[in-house]
């Protein structure tokens, strides 16, 4: 289990990295590969409960870190009222709760049925996004849910359910390669003679 987790770490810091390069789908309402929350998703329904809280809380420090230093400086002169981001640390509690849904499923998938949480990855994928944008909107002082914003978050759940099966494909790559069983076989059953 050690090693198997320490390449799950390695695997979050690497979509870390690929985030900075997926860039928006303009076509498609500016939708993104979320491949962060991607990853995460379908690693939190993968491990324990405690690990999976660890790498929410590893996850959201990462995605917070990269907006703050991502975020550039805007001319007052063209913004006149800056839209206000959320504080620093809100994003470890919304990978908590989305990584909290997607273990509530965790039963499914450890029978096997790894199909049913790339399709839950996308709904939990709209949820996140919803939820940030709310929550964004709180900060500003108004609510207006736009038909573009449940588009853009509808597209980006699309993009999770694609994307979805090939890192559940290199979960299970990576639990073969380190001994490490993620799903539930069928023990046969002791003989007493």
């Amino acid at each position: 289990m050690f090693r198997y987790s320490i390449s799950l770490l390695l695997l979050l810091l690497l979509a870390v990295i690929a985030q900075q390069f997926l860039p928006s789908l303009s076509d498609l309402y500016n939708a993104r590969v979320f491949i962060l929350l991607i990853v995460f998703l379908c690693i939190a329904v993968s491990v324990p409960l405690p690990v999976m809280f660890l790498y929410a809380l590893m996850c959201g420090f990462f995605w917070d870190a990269q907006c703050t230093v991502g975020s550039p400086e805007v001319d007052t002169s063209i913004y006149q009222n800056p839209v206000p981001s959320l504080r620093f640390g809100s994003s470890i509690l919304l990978f908590g709760f989305a990584g909290l849904l997607m273990h509530g499923f965790r039963p499914l998938f450890l029978q096997g049925k790894w199909y049913l949480s790339a399709l839950l990855t996308g709904i939990t994928t709209f949820l996140y996004s919803i939820t940030e944008y709310a929550a964004i909107d709180f900060v500003r002082g108004s609510f207006t849910m736009s038909r573009g914003v449940l588009c853009q978050s509808g597209y980006t759940a699309l993009c999770s359910i694609i994307v979805s099966p090939f890192v559940f494909w290199l979960l299970f790559y990576l639990a073969r390669l380190f001994d490490h069983s993620i799903v539930e076989t069928k023990r046969q059953p002791r003989r007493f003679s």
